[in-house]
């Protein structure tokens, strides 16, 4: 099948996906539904365009497992975590919106996904890993080291009630205030050296682009940081001293 054939399919299969997980959203009167379905999501539109990509296949093969192992385990995080909490405030407000909420939360986040993906898409296409290619391997691995490590160690922290309005600022979160983010960041980068064996891969650099910024400046890190200046008086003194994105040692400041 022919690349532009085979990202045609792959767009419908976001939005069948989209649907699909919006109806169980609305069986389960959980809209949040949809931080679960972002990883799997990935692992879906990789695993529909693996048995058309003509590129080698060990490298489809390396594509596809570390699009989806990445994928599955951010889902099944983002779920168990959210199962044992309240409904997030920003779609309990639109429950009574469906359509807007579809619109504007879940058809919004496919096409969001179905953009970030391109890098996956296009390294089925592939001549072959070569050196860009295991340099990306290694990013991605960094980066999904990164990011499980970083989300266990912030799991363990809530856990204990002693930690309760505090701040955790060990571990790798002792050099990122977003050990999660940043491997989240590197993962996608990972991807796209992967796709990089071609020029045409190689012109999807934008995705990973937009997922850095979105993590970084965007979605992510803002808001999450606004939330936690709100809540933990700490904080402040924490942000002084740790690098915001990009693990760096961290600074020496008094406290006040």
């Amino acid at each position: 099948m022919a690349l532009g054939t085979t990202l045609l399919f792959t767009a419908a299969v976001t939005l069948v996906a989209v649907v699909v997980t919006f109806g169980i959203a609305r069986a389960r009167k959980r809209y949040d539904t949809v931080d679960t379905f972002w990883g799997t999501g990935f692992a879906i539109v990789a695993l529909a365009a693996f048995p058309f990509g003509d590129g080698p296949l060990a490298l489809r093969l390396v594509v596809l497992a570390l699009t989806a192992v990445w994928g599955v385990r951010l889902s099944l995080h983002l779920h168990l975590r959210n199962h044992k909490l309240p409904e997030d405030p920003r779609y309990a407000r639109m429950r009574q919106e469906p359509l807007r909420i579809f619109t504007r939360v879940y058809l919004f986040q496919g096409l969001v996904l179905y953009f970030v993906s391109l890098p996956v898409q296009f390294a089925m296409y592939g001549t072959g890993i070569g050196v860009l290619g295991w340099l990306g391997v290694v990013v991605w691995l960094i980066g999904f080291a990164f990011e499980t490590i970083g989300d266990d160690q912030l799991r363990r922290f809530k856990a204990d009630p002693a930690n309760k309005g505090k701040v955790l600022d060990t571990g790798l979160w002792r050099y990122t205030r977003h050990p999660n983010y940043f491997g989240d960041a590197c993962v996608w980068w990972g991807l796209y050296l992967l796709a990089c064996s071609t020029w045409p891969g190689a012109l999807t650099i934008l995705s990973p682009v937009a997922m850095t910024f979105t993590l970084a400046r965007g979605t992510g890190k803002p808001m999450l940081e606004k939330g936690m200046a709100r809540t933990r008086p700490a904080y402040a003194h924490y942000v002084e001293r740790t690098s915001g994105f990009f693990p760096l040692p961290p600074k020496k400041v008094t406290p006040r």
